[in-house]
């Protein structure tokens, strides 16, 4: 079997004080809650499936977004037995208050708070890039 590839990116907000990050919950499997992802399409590059996916399932195009590619996450884990790698990247919303539109692969969204947002998702790989971004965005980009 060949190897997944999907990409995305950790949106976040700045509501006064506090940093959020969007999780959406899937409309399939188990409901596992993670940022706007998806598999690449014939032709498309890993960003451009990050742009498209975004859009799709949160609404938000380019222009919504302060996207900062130098500031990237590389996944590796299995799935159904197969390998597959996802790629994010860091990506502010540049309005605060526009909420997202979900597609019909998600059937809840939630903007939490970082220890909120790594305890609703469950998953150590995303624990670990929303920590080392979350530094970042303390450190780097206020």
């Amino acid at each position: 079997m060949g190897k997944e590839v999907a990409a995305g990116f950790l949106l976040f907000r700045r509501l006064s004080d506090q940093i959020q990050y969007l999780l959406l919950q899937a409309s399939y499997g188990t409901g596992h809650w993670t940022p706007p992802k998806g598999h690449l399409e014939a032709g498309e590059t890993e960003f451009e499936a990050a742009l498209r996916e975004t859009k799709e399932e949160a609404g938000y195009s380019e222009a919504d977004l302060k996207v900062y590619k130098d500031h990237f996450h590389e996944m590796h884990y299995q799935v159904k037995g197969n390998d597959k790698r996802v790629i994010y990247w860091l990506a502010e919303l540049e309005n605060p208050q526009k909420e997202p539109e979900l597609s019909d692969e998600h059937v809840a969204r939630k903007w939490l708070p970082k220890d909120e947002a790594i305890a609703l998702s469950g998953f150590s790989n995303f624990e670990e890039m929303v920590r080392k971004f979350h530094d970042v965005i303390v450190s780097k980009l206020s």
